[in-house]
C-alpha cells in the first residue's frame, strides 16, 4: 500500500443516510418475518398437542402421522397458489391472505368435534403457511440491498425458530390438564398482531417495476438503498426484466433449470436430512427416551432456546463467510449427530444422552440448511419467474415434509418391531446428510454480496 494512502470513508451525511436506509429495511424485514413466526408457531404447536389428541381420539400410528402432516398438504397447495396471487395481487396482499387463512385454521383446530374437522382446519392453516413460506423470504430478498440480503432473509428463519420456541412454551403451560384446544386458539394473538403490522408494509420494488410503476419503485429504492444506488438498481431491474419472458418455459431453459435443480434439491434436503422432522416429533422422541408427557414437552423448551441461539449465529455468519461453507459444515455435523442418535437408541443410552445429541443435530441444522435453503431459493432466480420457480421448490419442500412427518411414526415403529430399536431411521437420515455435503460442495453456488440481477444473469451465461 503506498505511503500516505487511506481508505475512502463516507461523509457524515452519507453515513447517516446509510444508517437510516438500513434501519428502514430492517423494520420492513421484521414485519414480513412475522409470517415466518406464525409458520413456526403453527407447525410446532401440534408437537405438544398430539400427545393429548392421541389419547382423546384414540389415534393409531398412521393417524398420529396424519394429524401432524395434514397441514403439509395445505403447505403443498400454498406455493402453487402463491405463484398466481403474489404475481397478480402483489407480495403484500398475499401476506394478508396468508394471515387470514391462519386465523381460520386456529379457530377450526381449537373447536373440532371430530378428527375430520381437525384435519380440515390444519389443511387450511397449511395453505396459509405455504403462502407465507414462499412470499416472506421472497419479499425480504426483493427489498434488501445485496450487502444485507443474507442477514435480512435469515431474520425470517429467526422468526420461524422463535415461533417454534413459543409454541412449545405455550404447549408446556397448557399441558397440565391437557388443554390442547387452547394450544391451537393461542395462535390468534400473534395473527392479530401480524395483520395490524402488515398495514405499514409497502409493495416490493421489483414487483412494482414489473407492473410499470417505476416512480413508486424508485421512491422505495431510495429509502432502502440511498439516492445514487437506487437509480443504478432501478436500471438493473428494468434491464433484467426486458430480458425475461416471465413464462413457465423460461423456468426450464438451460442455465435456469440448473438453478431450479439446486433450489429443489436443497428444499428436499432441508426436510429429508431428518432434523426438521425430529423437531416436530421432539416431545414424542423424548417420551420414547423415558420422559413423562409434560417432562417430554419441557425438554423441548431448552432445545428450542438452543435453536434460536444457533439461528442467530447463522444470521451473523451468512454475509461474512458465505452460504456454501455453512451448508457443508452443517451437513457434516448433522450426519455425525444423527449417527450418534442411532447409537443412543441402539444401545439404550436413554434420557439426557438423547437430549445432548439432539442439541448437536438441531444446532447444525438451524445454522445451515434450515435458513439457507430458503435464502438461496429466494435469491437465485430472475425477477419475473421468481414466484414460479420458488413455488416449484416450495412444493418439493412441503411434499418432503409431508412424507417425512406422515411416515416417521410408522418407520420408527417398523424398526422397533423388526430390529429392536428405531436406530435405523436415524442412520438413514445420516446417509442423506452425507449426500447433502457432497451436493453443496459440487453444485451450490456462492451468492454472498451479489445483487439479485447479477445472480440471475450468471445462470444465463452458464447456458
Amino acid at each position: 500500500m503506498p505511503t500516505g494512502f487511506s481508505p475512502p470513508s463516507l461523509k457524515p451525511d452519507q453515513t447517516h443516510a446509510s444508517a437510516v436506509a438500513t434501519g428502514y429495511v430492517f423494520r420492513l424485514a421484521i414485519v414480513a418475518a412475522l409470517g415466518g413466526f406464525l409458520f413456526g408457531y403453527d407447525i410446532s404447536i401440534i408437537s405438544g398437542a398430539v400427545i393429548f389428541l392421541q389419547n382423546e381420539f384414540r389415534l393409531t400410528e398412521l393417524q398420529i402421522g396424519f394429524a401432524v402432516s395434514s397441514a403439509a398438504i395445505g403447505c403443498i397447495i400454498g406455493p402453487l397458489v402463491a405463484v398466481t396471487v403474489s404475481d397478480f395481487l402483489g407480495r403484500k396482499k398475499t401476506l394478508f391472505i396468508a394471515a387470514l387463512l391462519l386465523g381460520i385454521s386456529a379457530l377450526a383446530t381449537a373447536l373440532p368435534r371430530t378428527m375430520t374437522e381437525f384435519y380440515i382446519g390444519r389443511l387450511i392453516g397449511g395453505i396459509g403457511v405455504g403462502l407465507a413460506s414462499i412470499v416472506c423470504p421472497m419479499y425480504i430478498s426483493e427489498m434488501a440491498p445485496a450487502r444485507l440480503r443474507g442477514r435480512l432473509v435469515s431474520l425470517n428463519q429467526i422468526a420461524i425458530v422463535t415461533g417454534l420456541f413459543l409454541a412449545i412454551v405455550v404447549s408446556y403451560a397448557l399441558s397440565f390438564g391437557g388443554h390442547w384446544r387452547w394450544m391451537f386458539a393461542s395462535e390468534l394473538v400473534p395473527i392479530a398482531c401480524w395483520l395490524g403490522a402488515l398495514t405499514i408494509l409497502p409493495e416490493s420494488p421489483r414487483w412494482l417495476v414489473a407492473k410499470r410503476r417505476e416512480g413508486d419503485a424508485l421512491q422505495l429504492l431510495e429509502r432502502s438503498e440511498g439516492n445514487e444506488q437506487a437509480k443504478k438498481s432501478l436500471v438493473e431491474i428494468k434491464e433484467s426484466l426486458t430480458e425475461e419472458s416471465g413464462g413457465w418455459a423460461e423456468v426450464f431453459q438451460p442455465g435456469i433449470r440448473m438453478a431450479l435443480l439446486v433450489a429443489v434439491v436443497l428444499a428436499v434436503l432441508q426436510q429429508m436430512t431428518g432434523v426438521s422432522i425430529l423437531l416436530v416429533y421432539a416431545p414424542t422422541i423424548f417420551q420414547n427416551a423415558g420422559f413423562t408427557a409434560s417432562d417430554a414437552i419441557w425438554q423441548a423448551i431448552p432445545l428450542n432456546i438452543w435453536n434460536i441461539a444457533c439461528t442467530v449465529l447463522a444470521f451473523w455468519l451468512v454475509d461474512r463467510i458465505g452460504r456454501k461453507p455453512l451448508l457443508m459444515a452443517g451437513s457434516a455435523l448433522m450426519a455425525l449427530g444423527l449417527f450418534l442418535m442411532g447409537l443412543c437408541f441402539q444401545f439404550g443410552w436413554s434420557g439426557y444422552w438423547v437430549v445432548i445429541v439432539m442439541f448437536l443435530c438441531v444446532g447444525a441444522f438451524v445454522s445451515s440448511l434450515a435458513p439457507l435453503a430458503w435464502l438461496i431459493m429466494s435469491e437465485i432466480f430472475p425477477t419475473r419467474i421468481r414466484g414460479k420457480a420458488m413455488s416449484v421448490a416450495g412444493v418439493a419442500l412441503w411434499l418432503s415434509f409431508f412424507l417425512g412427518s406422515q411416515f416417521f411414526p410408522a418407520l420408527n415403529g417398523y424398526f422397533k418391531n423388526n430390529f429392536g430399536s428405531p436406530a435405523g431411521v436415524f442412520w438413514l437420515f445420516a446417509g442423506v446428510c452425507v449426500f447433502s455435503f457432497f451436493f453443496c460442495w459440487r453444485l451450490v453456488p456462492e451468492t454472498k454480496g451479489r445483487t439479485l440481477e447479477e445472480i440471475a444473469s450468471s445462470w444465463k451465461r452458464k447456458k
